[in-house]
């Protein structure tokens, strides 16, 4: 990945865009600030909320206090809030930066619902902060209802930050007029190691101005600067209101923690005080699951774990994968026996149970690397899953071979690959009469990011899996700014009648660049 240098129903959220608008547009949280253990007045959630992992009953609603409180959620169908159901929540402090997550059960399917935040006092609960609005449908229980998300990664990489005079990240309002069920984010959700300076004079001599916090003035390396990092994307008003109307489904990449890293590598990077990645990805971990509403990651069950299925209905299930915590160490990737690979041993047979027990019509493989496109890491190692030997598989391409060959065998349909992560967007289709290796069946990877990061050059292709690239754009030098270059994301529409799936790769001003149709129950497309 590039370094740190380097139809859902028509109109069906209109009525609601007002108040969500007014309510996410909050006071700007005060820049670098942490919450004080005493404070005057009432609590407050500059900050925003979120939902996350929403499936047909259930899901998790965040939001983060400016002090202790203790967190309560009411649910309505109405936006009026004239019935509600009341949720309480935890008790935020300091131990979780003062985040937290309301998890929500028995939820309605298909249907929309309204919900808001309020923050109490705990020592005199009826001082309450203002409420906080937001809305999220839940997934169908019936295939007829359609279903739209888009996806995207990469926000605030390679110095480009929050800059006002551009409008901030507007990438985020783009997505949100597209009225997406949800938003599949697909990591370097930060660059906790890449950190901005106030201004930057791009090549025609404009000037780019960042907003700043101390947190972001350096790499990350203590609990608290890794908080830091994820708070300041909040900054952005876009993002706040986006996020108060789209769930999320949020995986992580490299950049959480620091580029291209893997477990057990020691750094030589001059910046860091700290060397134990380990340690870095611990605390980057705590962070992350304290700043997004996971599923995994915000209770006892699984805890720690950032891989999983969210089960969108019978049209749509997500398989989110993890290829940061269990791979092994980068490397000329060309050995011929390699059990951990990327994804690690028991996040494969995870992978394979799960696609295996699945019954939706479509399965999308979140992937935070892509397959086929050479990503390096330095001179001589790679840092996805290809390494540019044509041949048969080696190294890391080993255990996708076996994934691909269990798809193949089990006779399962419906599976397609999103990603990011290499600062451009592409559209790859993967055949066996093109590869070296043949065991699989065909199926289209599709490549949507930056969202609000530097645009990278397009990297070759590997044929050891056949592929094929129908469409890409990319800039033709490296990290060119969101002022220069747009950003981008992709969109998913499956149509609830016809099951028939729909990718578009869009730009931030919403212009389709790429429609690929695909039909369900079919291999190979």
């Amino acid at each position: 990945m590039p370094a740190g240098q380097q139809g859902s129903t028509p109109g069906r959220r209109s009525v609601l865009r007002g108040s969500l608008a007014a309510s996410a547009a909050l006071t700007l949280p005060i820049v670098g600030a942490a919450p004080a253990l005493a404070l005057s007045g009432r609590p407050r959630a500059a900050w925003g909320v979120q939902t996350g992992d929403i499936d047909t009953r259930s899901g998790l609603v965040w939001v983060r206090s400016d002090r202790p409180a203790r967190m309560i959620v009411e649910t309505s169908a109405s936006e009026s809030f004239r019935r509600t159901h009341t949720w309480h929540g935890p008790l935020l402090g300091p131990g979780s930066d003062f985040t937290g997550t309301t998890r929500l059960r028995g939820l309605p399917a298909g249907e929309q619902i309204h919900y808001r935040v309020t923050l109490a006092d705990p020592e005199d609960p009826r001082r309450t902060s203002s409420p906080v609005t937001g809305t999220f449908r839940t997934a169908p229980e019936r295939r007829h209802q359609d279903v739209r998300f888009v996806w995207s990664g990469d926000i605030a990489g390679q110095g480009w930050g929050i800059n006002p005079e551009l409008g901030g990240f507007r990438v985020f309002e783009e997505m949100r007029r597209r009225n997406p069920d949800f938003f599949l984010c697909s990591g370097d959700t930060v660059y906790a190691d890449g950190p901005l300076q106030p201004t930057v004079t791009l090549p025609d001599g404009r000037i780019w101005r960042n907003v700043m916090t101390e947190e972001k003035a350096k790499v990350a390396e203590t609990l608290a600067e890794f908080r830091g990092t994820f708070r300041y994307n909040l900054l952005d008003e876009n993002l706040r209101r986006f996020n108060a109307e789209v769930p999320s489904i949020v995986q992580w990449d490299d950049h959480e923690v620091r580029n291209n890293w893997y477990p057990g590598q020691i750094l030589d990077d001059v910046r860091y005080t700290e060397k134990n990645v380990d340690v870095l990805a611990a605390r980057a971990r705590q962070a992350f699951g304290e700043y997004f509403p996971i599923s995994t990651l915000s209770g006892r069950r699984d805890e720690g774990r950032v891989h999983r299925v969210v089960r969108h209905g019978p049209l749509l299930d997500v398989f989110v994968l993890d290829m940061r915590t269990y791979r092994n160490a980068n490397s000329a990737n060309r050995q011929t026996d390699d059990p951990v690979g990327i994804l690690g041993a028991e996040q494969l047979a995870w992978l394979k149970r799960e696609l295996a027990r699945s019954r939706a019509v479509w399965k999308v493989i979140a992937s935070d690397m892509p397959l086929g496109l050479v990503v390096a890491d330095g001179a001589v190692n790679f840092e996805a899953v290809a390494q540019g030997d044509p041949g048969a598989p080696l190294g890391r391409e080993l255990q996708i071979a076996e994934l691909l060959r269990f798809i193949k065998h089990q006779r399962i349909t419906g599976t397609l690959w999103l990603t990011a992560d290499v600062h451009y967007t592409s559209a790859q289709h993967y055949d066996p009469s093109r590869a070296a290796f043949k065991d699989f069946a065909p199926f289209w990877e599709f490549v949507s990011g930056p969202l609000a990061a530097g645009g990278f050059p397009a990297v070759k292709l590997d044929s050891t899996f056949g592929p094929e690239q129908s469409f890409v754009k990319a800039p033709t030098r490296a990290n060119v700014s969101p002022a220069e270059s747009p950003q981008y994301f992709g969109e998913v529409d499956i149509d609830g009648g016809s099951g028939e799936l729909t990718v578009r790769l869009r730009e931030d001003t919403g212009a389709v660049l790429f429609t690929k149709v695909l039909q369900p129950g079919r291999v190979g497309q």
